[in-house]
Parts: C-alpha cells; structure tokens; sequence
C-alpha cells in the first residue's frame, strides 16, 4: 500500500509561534489550552514546566501567564494586566486582525456578523472586540432569520471553509447597501484545505490527525471524508485499527495545524507496521 502525505500539512505559523513563547517561558501556565492538541499540551509541561489552567480567577499578580493561540475576551486580558499578571500574550496574529477589525467596524457603526462555532475559544474573543455587539452565524440559514442595519461587516473564523463563507458573503451583497467582507481565514487553512481536497480525491483510505476539539483538523476530515468515504480523524497512533488497511492500495494523511510532526512520524510508522 502506498503512503502519501498531503503536500500542506501540520503545524501552522501561529501554532509554531506559541510553541516557541511556550518553551520559552518556562514556569508558566497557559490560560486555556496553548493549541487544541493534548499530546503537545503535555510534551510542554513535561518538559517546559508550562502548565494549563483555565480558572481565570485564580491567577495572581507576578503570576506568568501565556494567552492561547485563540486569544481570549477583550475584557479578561483587561483585568489580567489591572491584576499585575505577567502576561505572555500568544494569540497567533491572523486571530488578531479579525478582533482589530470587529472592533474599528462596531465603532464605525457597522452592524458586525461573524461566521464561525460561537462556542469556539477564538470567536467567543473576536466578538468581544465588537464594541457594540456582533452576531455569530454557522450558515445562510441562519442569515436569513436575521435583520441587519443597511452597512454589514462580515469576517470568519480563521479555520473556516472559503466556500461556506462564500455563500453567506453571495446572499448577502445583493440585499444591503454596503457589505463590508474581509478575508480571515488564514492561509495555512487555504492550503491545508486544498492539499487535503487534492489527495483524498487519489486515496482509498485517509488519516486526518489532530486534536478532537480542533477546528481546523475537522474541517480537513469534512473535506476528506466528501472525497474518500473511508476517512479517519484520530489523535495519534493508538487510534488506529488495522481492518482499516484491509485491500487498499492509497493511503493518504493529512494533520491539522496543532498537529507536531512527532505524531505524525508515529502515525506513519504505525500505518507501514500495519501493512508490512
């Protein structure tokens, strides 16, 4: 059986980032899980004393701690600075701009509509920057029970699929006199999306990697699995079962962007050991 791994995959620019202010800062916590993937979480504390902890009124002030990738409310990283916490901000940067953006359009006067899981750790921040409020849409569905002023602001989710996001974007524009669309979702997503597209189209089985709390891993899965019915999202290699291999000939990988690449060379081995 041949083994392919997609031609984008893993560890993303602001997961690589986090990691190295995490290891970095030895002797800290992060508030909130750093990434969405355990294994890393772990491999941090064990060997960067870096420890996790998401009671936010625990933390004292000379405490350091690390802000994740996602970011947090607006007004939490507030009073972590009135608290005296050492702050060690990792919110990667295309997380950022969308919170920037909530904030100048809400205090524009733009009604602010974000397309994204409003239970994600990233979207409960960004809309917090909405000065004066913003909502949160999974689809045109949702849009549609919806009124808004005549000037809309629209971002995404950082990990959302361009063509969902197209689709609130086309049934908004001839509706409303001014729709303001920006683009944020991030390029790492572009192109691990596109590379999973492209190979789980060959393959006849497919293993997609990542925390199963990452957006971004199931949303690569989703991809995988429209293309290759025999798709498997797993954490890491003690997930695998070997019936999966039985007669295939293509097995292709893909690993979201929280995914380190030392699960993804025991994933690997595992498969060949599997087929061997």
């Amino acid at each position: 059986m041949k083994i392919e791994l997609a031609e984008n995959y893993g560890f993303c620019f602001g997961v690589k980032r986090a990691i190295k202010i995490a290891e970095e800062n030895t002797n800290s916590v992060t508030y909130g899980p750093l990434i969405h993937n355990s294994k890393e979480i772990g491999r941090l504390d064990k060997n960067f004393k870096v420890g996790l902890n998401e009671d936010f009124k625990s933390f004292k002030a000379g405490e350091k701690v690390i802000v994740r990738t996602h970011g947090i409310v607006k007004d939490e990283l507030v009073q972590l600075h009135s608290k005296g916490v050492d702050v060690v901000d990792a919110t990667c940067p295309y997380v950022t701009k969308p919170q920037e953006i909530c904030q100048e359009m809400s205090e524009a006067g733009y009604d602010v509509l974000i397309f994204g899981d409003e239970q994600h750790p990233e979207i409960k921040g960004v809309k917090s920057y909405a000065t004066h409020g913003a909502r949160v849409v999974t689809s045109v569905e949702d849009v549609k029970n919806m009124k808004f002023k005549e000037n809309i602001a629209l971002v995404a989710q950082t990990t959302r699929k361009v063509e969902d996001y197209m689709m609130i974007v086309n049934y908004l524009i001839p509706r409303y006199k001014e729709v303001r669309v920006f683009n944020t979702i991030c390029n790492a997503t572009f192109e691990n999306q596109e590379a999973v597209y492209d190979i789980s189209k060959k393959a006849d089985v497919m293993i997609v990697i990542g925390g199963k709390n990452s957006s971004n891993t199931k949303e690569l899965f989703s991809i995988a699995t429209d293309n290759c019915p025999d798709s498997y999202h797993i954490e890491d290699e003690t997930e695998i079962l070997t019936t999966w291999f039985d007669k295939k000939e293509f097995c292709g990988i893909s690993a979201g962007a929280s995914t380190p690449d030392w699960i993804i060379k025991n994933v690997i081995n595992s498969i060949e050991k599997c087929v061997n």
